[in-house]
């Protein structure tokens, strides 16, 4: 019998539409002449849903009876027996009743699939079991129920149903997944937006792997060996040299461009195992690559390059990162061009990037400029005028003839010429002179002497000379203004550099000075100013001879390292002067990272007295108008009146007594010496003391605190006053006979506490401003303090080793959380608090 196909709706977290669009197919399906089914379907009463079962076929539940409580599952026999095209199977992960044919969904699924039915069915990321631990540390929940990924990915289709985040949470707060008891808890808790990106990656990662596997094994089983781009894989390629770790960096950032990019590091080692390695830094490399999120592999191969770029073509891999030879350009000539040029040309349509690094064989250095050609070049066009003389002398004697004269001394010229490029001027001279001689005993008539017997002959050989002379003074002059082009190229490339690192975010002292000491191969740099070292590159070395240059007023440049010319000082002048202008820069920014914090402080300052200037005058007037008036002797008082103006007074004490407290506070958090004795306690024990301080009852009020929620480990005192501001404000705030809602609930060993209200909100981009001592949104109600209290609040739990944010209602209003973290399950209640200062 044909076994039936799976389909599978994969989503990466309830409420993004996996029912409502296995639904939606099974209509189309039904509608194209399909027999189709609904299995068990889960609406968890969602209207849109159920209206979406419309004319479908709908088996009936088996009732089964558990510890008295009738449970509902799948009729598995009903389905094989009435044996449709398609049945629909919602919740793969599912686990059924005890005494259930099979102990999960999937199981009776699989017995559909063997009976020659198609299933469409439908699971959410956390239960696939591969991902249930990292899901659990995501959100803080264990998933009990898990699919195999083997059931997966024998499946024949796999869909992602996706849905943005913030989509989603739109929806739950609409009431479109939850009923509105659970709405505010699941936003929370499981429906965080952080969380529902991450297991929204997840969820398309896992599908990218799988459908990668499914490429591989095409390709394998087409034997196809071409390049497909699906996706970028970085092959990084390690020698065992200390470059790896900047190979590695850099082939992570290529990685790290796409989304899904994946880093390959490799090890090519001979098989002879005789490679130049250090397997301590093969190790450390290693190391490095795994923490960035890649792979490591060894292979043995006789030929390195072509071993290198046939596992590059086996990954299909897009990209080969290969280190610059750590050869010197002699090594290199003598030796051919290396693996590295190998790999290029075997790589076909692999890009590879070849990257420099600190030990390359060339590091960036300035042509040394010593007016003309080097010793080293003139040495070489003597010896090759030595040489070359007696060489092109037996060639020529051996083809001589009365009439080879011109051939002779074309010959002897061209040598000559060979000698100039080659070293110069004085190479050149002395070749001319040498070939003048041999071309007057050799070839002149008559022979083998010096003597000159026609004068047409001697004229000949001067012009030979003056011929030789100007082609040699043509050459050096030639290569003389070559080497300064090639100067003013470095010395702008290493002023580009320099000015590319500080642009790039490098510390600008410290670029300048890592450049000059490489550029100039100096053993060390130092930015010396009042006796101290401000930055330094490079390490001292015994012998090195030291230089100095005057960046100005505010320091010199210590140089060791070999003399330096006259040109090469001129330049360093220049980096002198941008190294005096970089630590100008930094003592003003350094100035100005003093200042902030003034100036913050004289805005704070500024604040407090305007805000004293107003808010404390008016209770210390209706005080002190309330004590003038019953100290009166010229008017006589009521009882009545002598007592409303004792309240007066009380009242009026009472509110400069709090402002006076908030103000002190406030000093306190700033100055870093708040107080704080942290106990484990029940959230309840602080709320409602904060109810009942503010007069607040059932109408005004509605509580919701989890069953299960587990004590909280915070400065009661502080805790409650952070509770009665909070509390004020959503009061405030709300509409009439609308009430407040104060929950708490505990995720991830967090407690929270949200107080929200159903009033106007506070705008996204005011939200920072609440926070702000002094701040009283909108600055027009006078008659709300000093504008302390949240900032106080905030400071209070942060000081409790919390945080408190501002999220929106879900129908309009803000919601204040605060979270602390849960107290340890063995820590009792009532416990020796800690006292620590913040």
């Amino acid at each position: 019998m044909k076994r039936g196909r799976l389909r599978v709706l994969l989503g990466a977290a309830p409420g993004v539409g996996k029912t409502y669009a296995m639904l939606e197919e099974g209509a189309r399906l039904r509608a194209e002449g399909k027999d189709v089914v609904v299995a068990v379907v889960e609406t968890h009463g969602r209207a849109a849903t159920a209206n979406l079962l419309g004319d479908l076929e709908v088996i009936p539940r088996h009732v089964t009876q558990h510890r008295g409580v009738e449970l509902t599952e799948m009729d598995l026999d009903a389905v094989l027996a009435r044996r449709p095209d398609v049945a629909l199977v919602d919740e793969l992960a599912h686990s059924n009743a005890p005494g259930s044919q099979h102990d999960k969904r999937w199981q009776d699924v699989e017995a559909l699939l063997a009976a020659g039915i198609t299933v469409m069915s439908t699971v959410n990321v956390q239960h696939i079991e591969s991902l249930s631990d990292v899901v659990e540390q995501i959100t803080g929940a264990p998933q009990r129920e898990t699919v195999p990924d083997q059931v997966l990915r024998t499946a024949d289709q796999i869909e992602v149903i996706d849905l943005a985040p913030q989509a989603l949470r739109d929806r739950l707060a609409e009431g479109h997944v939850y009923p509105a008891a659970r709405i505010d808890a699941a936003l929370s808790n499981y429906f965080r937006l952080g969380n529902l990106t991450a297991l929204r990656e997840l969820a398309l990662l896992w599908l990218a792997d799988e459908v990668d596997s499914a490429l591989k094994a095409y390709r394998a089983e087409h034997n196809i060996d071409s390049k497909w781009e699906a996706r970028e894989r970085v092959v990084v390629a390690l020698t065992g040299g200390p470059e790896g770790e900047t190979l590695i960096r850099r082939g992570a950032r290529i990685a790290a461009r796409s989304a899904g990019g994946e880093l390959i590091v490799v090890h090519v080692s001979g098989q002879d195992g005789l490679s130049e390695t250090h397997p301590g830094a093969l190790s450390a490399q290693r190391a490095l690559a795994e923490k960035l999120g890649g792979t490591y592999h060894q292979v043995i191969g006789n030929d390195i390059p072509r071993s290198l770029v046939e596992f590059a073509r086996a990954l299909n891999a897009t990209q080969l990162v290969i280190g610059v030879s750590r050869r010197s350009r002699l090594a290199a000539a003598l030796t051919g061009p290396g693996i590295g040029a190998t790999v290029i040309r075997e790589s076909g349509v692999i890009d590879v990037h070849i990257v420099t690094h600190s030990a390359a064989g060339g590091h960036f250095a300035l042509p040394r400029f010593v007016g003309g050609l080097t010793v080293r070049r003139r040495m070489a066009g003597f010896i090759l005028a030595l040489l070359g003389g007696p060489l092109v002398t037996m060639l020529l004697v051996s083809l001589r003839t009365n009439d080879s004269i011109t051939s002779d001394v074309l010959g002897f010229q061209l040598l000559v010429v060979v000698v100039a490029l080659v070293g110069g001027l004085w190479p050149a001279l002395f070749a001319a002179f040498l070939s003048g001689l041999t071309l007057d005993f050799f070839f002149v008539q008559p022979l083998y002497s010096v003597t000159v017997a026609k004068p047409t002959h001697l004229i000949a050989l001067g012009l030979y000379v003056a011929n030789a002379i100007l082609v040699s003074y043509v050459v050096d002059q030639a290569a003389r203004r070559s080497r300064a082009a090639v100067r003013a190229v470095a010395e702008s490339e290493l002023l580009a550099t320099i000015a590319g690192s500080v642009l790039r975010g490098q510390d600008a002292l410290q670029a300048l000075i890592n450049r000059t000491r490489e550029a100039f191969n100096l053993s060390s740099v130092r930015v010396m100013s009042d006796g101290e070292a401000l930055y330094t590159a490079g390490e001292i070395k015994d012998g090195d001879r030291l230089s100095t240059i005057s960046t100005g007023e505010r320091g010199t440049l210590e140089l060791r390292g070999p003399d330096l010319a006259a040109s090469e000082r001129r330049l360093l002048n220049v980096i002198a002067a941008q190294v005096d202008a970089a630590i100008e820069h930094n003592a003003l920014t350094k100035t100005a990272e003093e200042v902030g914090p003034l100036a913050e402080l004289d805005r704070m300052r500024t604040a407090l007295l305007a805000a004293v200037g107003h808010d404390l005058r008016r209770p210390l007037t209706a005080a002190t108008a309330a004590v003038t008036g019953l100290r009166a002797t010229d008017v006589t008082l009521s009882e009545h009146d002598r007592e409303e103006l004792l309240v007066t007074a009380q009242e009026s004490l009472e509110t400069l007594s709090a402002l006076v407290t908030n103000l002190l506070d406030v000093t306190r958090i700033q100055a870093g010496a708040l107080a704080v004795s942290s106990a484990a306690l029940g959230v309840e024990e602080v709320i409602l003391p904060a109810l009942d301080e503010l007069g607040l009852g059932p109408a005004d009020v509605h509580l919701s605190i989890a069953d299960d929620l587990p004590p909280v480990f915070a400065d009661a005192g502080l805790l409650q006053r952070v509770l009665v501001n909070l509390l004020d404000n959503a009061v405030r705030f709300s509409p009439d006979a609308s009430p407040v809602l104060v929950s708490a609930s505990s995720f991830a060993g967090t407690v929270e506490i949200r107080v929200a209200d159903t009033g106007p909100g506070v705008p996204d981009e005011r939200r920072g401003d609440i926070y702000v001592p002094f701040q009283r949104l909108g600055d027009t109600d006078n008659l709300t303090g000093l504008g302390l209290g949240l900032a106080l609040s905030k400071g209070f739990i942060e000081g409790m080793g919390g945080t408190l944010h501002a999220d929106d209602t879900p129908g309009g209003g803000l919601t204040m959380v605060i979270a602390l973290p849960a107290a340890q399950s063995e820590a009792p209640l009532g416990t020796q608090p800690a006292v620590r200062s913040q």
